[in-house]
């Protein structure tokens, strides 16, 4: 075929010790492709002054004019269907013509930092710029401005499973597989580059995408920080990455969120608003070493916070109770509240969970001595409507764990440390129920796993005392309301029996608000309908959250 039709052009982009010689090497076994070995090399060396041991010869070897190789080079005709370049991300440097993005395919090649840098400094001292991740993002970022979002594929799938990642891979490109990609010869190559015996020695020795070694080597400590700062990019782009295999076995497929507008939150974590993605706390933090946190649940309602000042009393009492150090002030977790809200443009049907740990230990260990950074402030907000169905009602059934008893833990203090009532909701999953409900030790109804519980019988309101359960916010709130709308109020000791054969049923919580229930083990709650007491309070309850709340700054109804 003569070397004169136009060509397909395929972009590979990546940062060295990428294994974008052997993917190279693949992509030459084509019988449709041939390939170039970084085409703008010379370009990059010209433009920057970068030093490399072959660089004189380099320069006077390959043509320097970054925007003329693009065009007759890259871009020009050619005896096959395809052309594969193999580019270093760093390379795309000023000056070069817009061509070189708006035509061909394009996909990104990334490798973990970890496994790049402890054999990056062969040849030149390891730097960011010579990485060049952030040019991967920058290239990443303009192609999906180009609405061409381009494929992104991890060298480690290259490595655990050669022919699905080629597939994958081929597929993203709409290219055919060819199974010529899985082998090559060993050896120096006619297509590799003028800086091949520099760089290209292990390459050299392989046949084949081989696995990784099962034990990385030791990662040198002069290196640390360019870790740190390389491994955002990485971890920003991997998250794009396609993925047909995991170090866990099969990969899990994306789920999707109950609510898709959560997708793109805003969190506060610490003193800072992050994206979703990077809303993380240390593995050092006291919540992930012992569950040691205080949280409280708040509901927004029409560019107020709802009984904001109430759950922050709680918040504090609880940490009091806990005897946390370097506690923030009350007007700074208002702040970081109102921030996130804002920044979310959350004013109504929204919910926080807000948390505020111990903080991260200086070593890990149980002591609250090691607790030497004063505690970790975070605020997720998030799109929630009420989390129950508060028209139809729920189903309850009792489980055989029992709440804390304040022996223990008492209830009084909002801790983290839920297992009591995971293990509860266990069992009321396993049931197909909506939740459980956890007796006392004495067999006294105490609360369900998630809410506070009343029964109506006979016009009474009744519902337990806090001696075990948590004296919750909504349920106060809802026996103030029982009291303004002239019922009648009990707070005792009530037996399962007792809500088996009640009138109506309820359960309260800022997350659900106030929640029917018509089922409790199998018994129908009164005639299995939303009863009228409950109604009334529902109604009651909504009006209130209409009229009072701590206003959001900024925020006008329009």
């Amino acid at each position: 075929m003569e070397g004169n039709q136009e060509v397909e052009v395929i972009h590979s982009w990546s940062a060295p010790r990428s294994l974008s010689t052997s993917l190279m090497y693949s992509f030459a076994q084509r019988d449709d492709i041939e390939v170039l070995d970084e085409p703008l090399y010379a370009n990059f060396l010209r433009v920057t002054g970068a030093e490399r041991p072959y660089r004189e010869e380099l320069l006077s070897k390959m043509d320097s004019d970054g925007s003329r190789v693009v065009k007759e080079v890259i871009f020009g005709p050619g005896a096959k269907k395809y052309r594969y370049c193999k580019h270093m991300a760093k390379q795309r440097v000023p000056g070069l013509t817009d061509e070189l993005m708006k035509k061909g395919k394009h996909f990104i090649l990334i490798r973990n930092p970890l496994d790049i840098l402890p054999s990056f400094d062969k040849v030149v001292p390891p730097s960011f710029l010579e990485l060049g991740l952030a040019d991967l993002v920058s290239i990443y970022s303009e192609l999906c401005e180009f609405g061409r979002p381009p494929p992104i594929i991890d060298a480690s799938e290259l490595q655990q499973d050669p022919e699905a990642a080629l597939r994958g891979l081929c597929e993203d490109l709409d290219i055919p597989f060819q199974p010529a990609m899985l082998k090559w010869e060993a050896g120096r190559k006619s297509v590799d580059g003028i800086w091949a015996p520099w760089w290209y020695k292990s390459v050299h020795k392989s046949t084949c995408f081989t696995s990784a070694k099962p034990y990385p080597l030791p990662f040198p400590s002069s290196l640390y920080d360019l870790l740190e700062q390389s491994l955002p990019f990485y971890n920003m782009l991997r998250r794009h990455a396609r993925q047909v295999s995991s170090l866990f076995g099969s990969p899990l497929p994306p789920p999707r969120l109950p609510v898709p507008a959560n997708e793109k939150l805003l969190v506060w974590v610490g003193d800072e608003i992050v994206p979703r993605e990077s809303a993380k706390v240390s593995v050092f933090d006291s919540v992930v070493q012992g569950g040691d946190a205080v949280w409280e649940g708040l509901r927004i309602y029409d560019g107020k916070v709802f009984k904001l000042n109430e759950h922050l009393d709680r918040l504090f009492d609880s940490a009091k109770a806990l005897a946390f150090n370097n506690v923030p002030t009350r007007k700074e977790v208002k702040e970081a509240i109102f921030k996130t809200l804002i920044s979310n443009s959350m004013f109504d049907n929204a919910h926080i969970r807000l948390t505020l740990t111990r903080g991260k230990k200086v070593t890990s260990g149980m002591s609250p001595g090691f607790n030497l950074y004063g505690c970790t402030l975070i605020v997720l907000a998030e799109w929630k409507p009420p989390v129950y169905d508060n028209t139809g009602g729920i189903t309850l059934v009792t489980a055989t764990t029992r709440r804390n008893s304040p022996n223990n833990l008492d209830s009084k203090i909002h801790h983290n440390n839920l297992l009591n009532n995971i293990l509860a909701k266990v069992e009321g999953n396993l049931a197909k129920a909506d939740d459980a409900i956890m007796l006392d030790k004495d067999g006294y109804v105490s609360e369900t796993n998630a809410t506070n519980i009343f029964l109506v019988k006979k016009g009474c309101v009744m519902t337990p005392h806090a001696d075990y359960c948590l004296p919750g916010i909504t349920r106060a709130t809802v026996m103030e309301l029982v009291i303004k709308e002239n019922l009648v109020l009990q707070e005792r000791r009530i037996s399962l029996s007792e809500f088996h054969t009640a009138d109506e049923v309820w359960t309260t919580g800022t997350m659900g608000e106030l929640t029917p229930v018509v089922m409790i083990d199998g018994r129908v709650i009164g005639d299995g309908k939303v009863g009228p007491v409950t109604r009334r309070l529902q109604n009651a309850y909504k009006n209130l959250t209409a009229e009072i709340g701590v206003p959001i700054p900024t925020y006008t109804r329009i």
